[in-house]
């Protein structure tokens, strides 16, 4: 990260450009190192992924995928300054996103609603990142709620002031930075769509 007040795109289409940090109490952009290794692992499964970030803050994992060549991105914040940060972001990149100013956990409420409703016509999304607040109990909780999210064969990032496990997943790839635990999960057999 050049500052605290900027994060920047380590690579793709827009390598370099740099994405303002909105001052928002509890935002902790995704480490720069972290991401590089996220991204490493996704380089076979990003092309036209669509790409789901449920705690998008700065919107630094979203605007990379794309950056690298996913075909759209769904960014979900609660935090007024940051969705207008969000949206400055996608009109100077020019970004194929959708900007959802909603919490996490009413988004997905929404989303099983419609679910239930018509399971053939709702979104999943081949990538789902979940980067909560590092104090909050939300990872585990939204993990129970994603099932109806995540596509066949995608994969759910996670990252966690410790290290993580869930029983209804399976643990693809871990690392660690600092004292940033991060990593990518897949649906076990029995939760898959």
């Amino acid at each position: 990260m050049a500052n605290a007040n900027r994060i920047r795109i380590i690579g793709g289409k827009w390598r370099g450009r740099k994405l303002a940090v909105a001052p928002s109490p509890g935002l902790r952009p995704t480490p720069d190192r972290a991401r590089e290794t996220l991204f490493n692992w996704l380089a076979p499964h990003i092309a036209g992924a669509r790409v789901l970030d449920l705690f998008a803050g700065t919107g630094a994992l979203g605007f990379e995928a794309l950056s690298r060549g996913a075909a759209h991105a769904t960014l979900v914040e609660r935090d007024g300054a940051a969705v207008r940060m969000l949206r400055q972001h996608q009109q100077m990149l020019d970004a194929r996103v959708t900007i959802a100013h909603v919490d996490a956990q009413v988004f997905l409420r929404q989303h099983r609603a419609k679910a239930e409703e018509n399971a053939l016509d709702i979104p999943r999304w081949d990538l789902i990142f979940l980067d909560p607040p590092f104090d909050s109990p939300l990872l585990a909780s939204v993990l129970k709620d994603i099932h109806p999210c995540l596509a066949a064969g995608g994969f759910i990032y996670v990252e966690t002031d410790a290290e993580f496990s869930h029983p209804d997943f399976a643990t693809h790839r871990a690392s660690r930075a600092g004292n940033v635990h991060y990593g990518l999960l897949t649906q076990l057999a029995a939760n898959a769509p």
